[in-house]
């Protein structure tokens, strides 16, 4: 530091380099006498630093203690030191003003400049070397080349988001079209049959009605008939002698009393009531936006046209598999007894909810995990479910009937944790299936709408995913050697429903045995 500060001072202010034979002018500043000389010209002579005038006939005067000072330190540097010629301002760029080399850089005007365009236009600007500015302005590009990388990070993360959600966007409208789809074609096939229906309705009215007119009619007509024939009987009498009028006039009765018209029973609004009340009804059920059931499909395929229940499906199309996997469904119901606290039973005991606070005191034989079992139990045969989750974080299980109530350890669920259970269970991001203490990671349940074969002859366990299409999640192998009782478990804030099918029954043969295991 103090090297480079005594070379500062020992520097001419027009060459920017050791003075070379320094000279010292009346004001005090010293400059190289070749360089002042040259500066100078023939003109008005001044120092080119405070531009104080050099007096008329006065001489240059070398500066001795200067030029032993340089000695000393040019001695000290040696040859090793003088600096390389490329760290130097390139020697082929000259000023196009001056002729000289560039080798300095005015920060100023943003130009590099000669030691003649420092003393003239310069002098008060803000100057460096030619290398120091170099070195700065690549730091300075290599900062914002850094932050260009950055920004492409960014800019490459932001766009595979886009892209992600765009994917999603679309996915998420196929489905959503897809599901439109269905309540419109279940909708306009309910719409048939309900047109059909109001149409013989009224076909039903009317001839009922037009029944009664006819047999007001014919009342009145024959009332008609007979007082004109009590009118003719009168006239003839009229023609008879006395004694003959006399004899046949009491044996003539005149015609009953004439009834009161009864009106036809017709009533066009009462008509469309009943049509307003079932459009209204039909139009709940295309704007419902999840309860589930089956209603809609099931109205298409059995022909009945009565009013979806609180349990119904959202209408879509059906697949094959899934149609083929109705053969064996069985409507469950959750057993009140077997509820935790925390879990609120509702529509007939087809719902669960998970609420906050419990309800009161457990019953002998609940669980202490948030679980619930069904009524229902299967020792044999095949039989199939379907369950509607509100959200994520809940299991899908069987079990047999010694699995635990209680509660052992942190864990909320013990379904799968043992060899007596098998489960499924539903997470936000991907789904795993349980057994016996050791999960298996499956991909991400898409809808909200599951379904579960159990197959006891074959040894199979299936879950499904049933929206926006039916597909296999995962198929356990086994041997259940005794009674399974479907189980779930649900997260606090958690909704579970049964879904039912009206026409769904038990085969013959199993309705007792599953009575008597329940």
């Amino acid at each position: 530091m103090a090297e480079q500060l005594l070379e500062d001072k020992l520097t001419c202010a027009i060459c920017l380099a050791l003075y070379r034979d320094p000279v010292t002018l009346p004001c005090g500043h010293n400059f190289c006498g070749a360089c002042i000389r040259d500066w100078w010209g023939p003109g008005e002579k001044a120092c080119p630093e405070c531009r104080e005038s050099f007096p008329d006939g006065a001489e240059l005067r070398r500066n001795v203690t200067l030029s032993s000072v340089l000695e000393v330190v040019r001695a000290e540097r040696g040859p090793a030191a003088s600096p390389a010629p490329a760290a130097g301002p390139d020697p082929g760029a000259r000023c196009p003003q001056h002729g000289r080399p560039l080798e300095l850089f005015c920060r100023t005007e943003g130009r590099c400049v000669c030691s003649a365009c420092v003393v003239n236009e310069c002098g008060l600007h803000e100057r460096a070397l030619l290398d120091v500015e170099c070195q700065a302005r690549k730091a300075q590009l290599r900062a914002m080349l850094e932050v260009t990388r950055q920004q492409t990070t960014q800019a490459e993360s932001q766009l595979q988001e886009l892209h992600l959600r765009s994917s999603q966007i679309q996915s998420s409208a196929c489905t959503l079209a897809s599901v439109v789809s269905g309540k419109f074609s279940c909708l306009l096939q309910a719409l048939k049959m309900r047109q059909v229906m109001a149409l013989r309705d009224i076909e039903v009215a009317k001839k009922q009605a037009l029944a009664q007119a006819q047999e007001e009619e014919q009342r009145l007509q024959g009332h008609l008939e007979a007082t004109a024939r009590f009118d003719c009987r009168i006239r003839d009498l009229e023609q008879l002698d006395d004694p003959t009028f006399l004899q046949e006039s009491q044996l003539l009765a005149p015609p009953g009393p004439l009834a009161p018209l009864t009106p036809p029973q017709w009533d066009a609004d009462q008509q469309l009531d009943g049509l307003k009340e079932s459009l209204s009804q039909l139009c709940g059920l295309l704007l419902d936006k999840g309860d589930p059931g089956g209603a809609p499909a099931e109205a298409a395929d059995s022909g009945s046209l009565e009013a979806p229940g609180a349990l119904a499906l959202v209408p879509s199309p059906v697949c094959p598999l899934r149609r083929k996997l109705w053969q064996n469904y069985r409507n469950l119901t959750f057993d009140p007894d077997s509820a935790n606290r925390h879990l609120y039973l509702s529509r007939q005991d087809q719902q669960v909810e998970h609420r906050p606070k419990p309800r009161g005191p457990a019953k002998p034989g609940s669980f202490e995990l948030w679980q619930v079992q069904c009524t229902q139990s299967f020792r044999s045969g095949r039989h199939y479910w379907e369950v509607h989750t509100s959200n994520h974080s809940v299991t899908l299980g069987v079990a047999y009937p010694e699995l635990t109530r209680h509660k052992l350890g942190p864990h909320t669920d013990n379904i799968s944790h043992g060899p007596s259970s098998w489960g499924l269970c539903v997470q936000e991001d991907s789904a795993q299936a349980w057994h016996n203490g050791k999960a298996q990671r499956l991909p991400g349940v898409s809808g909200k709408l599951l379904g579960v074969d159990l197959d006891l002859a074959s040894g199979c366990l299936t879950f499904y995913s049933l929206e926006p299409e039916t597909q296999r999640l995962h198929t356990f192998h086994g041997i259940f050697t005794r009674p399974l009782y479907p189980v779930f478990w649900l997260l606090e804030g958690r909704t579970l429903t049964l879904c039912h099918r009206p026409e769904a029954r038990l085969p013959s043969g199993l309705q007792e045995e599953v009575s008597g295991l329940s």
